[in-house]
């Protein structure tokens, strides 16, 4: 594939994917305002955009063997455990931005949490076999995830277990 086309391969990839991010965030205020079909609506776009960002990972060959891909989960995690969120905790604290900071705690405290699954579960897959998990628990509030059964109280911002989705 030339550089050009890469990149704007790329681009594309990362404002799609954007997209279904913000149109998903906008779907759950929608509904939070009594307006489930505006919210329909912005879930049903946020799909469509996820199919594009999907296609556009295709076309990069981006999507490879589960363990392949737990690899790279696994190097994305640890990039933004040691580069990404350090870099961006120094700003926000050197700005006194309060909000920024604690968004940016939550996300690098629960990517710890994640890099650890992606390595547990890569090991597991590249054993040929499946992890065995009942469910996954995430905190809506900060992204915490935990397997087969949510705590009681969120370890990384002390929400109750009343805030853990279920997958």
């Amino acid at each position: 594939m030339r550089q050009m086309t890469e990149k704007f391969l790329k681009d594309a990839f990362a404002g799609e994917s954007q997209a279904h991010m913000k149109y998903l965030a906008f779907a759950d205020k929608a509904k939070k305002e009594g307006k489930p079909n505006v919210a329909k609506l912005f879930e049903a776009i946020a799909y469509a955009e996820k199919v594009h960002a999907t296609n556009h990972l295709k076309e990069l060959g981006e999507i490879k063997s589960t363990v392949e891909n737990l690899k790279a989960a696994f190097a994305g995690e640890t990039f933004e455990i040691d580069e990404m969120y350090p870099a961006y905790k120094a700003t926000a604290e050197l700005q006194h931005e309060k909000g920024a900071l604690r968004s940016m705690n939550y996300a690098l405290e629960a990517e710890i949490m994640h890099q650890k699954a992606y390595l547990e579960t890569a090991k597991v897959v590249d054993a040929g076999k499946d992890i065995d998990i009942k469910s996954v628990h995430v905190c809506e509030i900060c992204g915490c995830t935990t397997e087969n059964e949510a705590p009681d109280k969120c370890p990384i911002c002390g929400a109750g277990k009343d805030k853990f989705k279920n997958f």
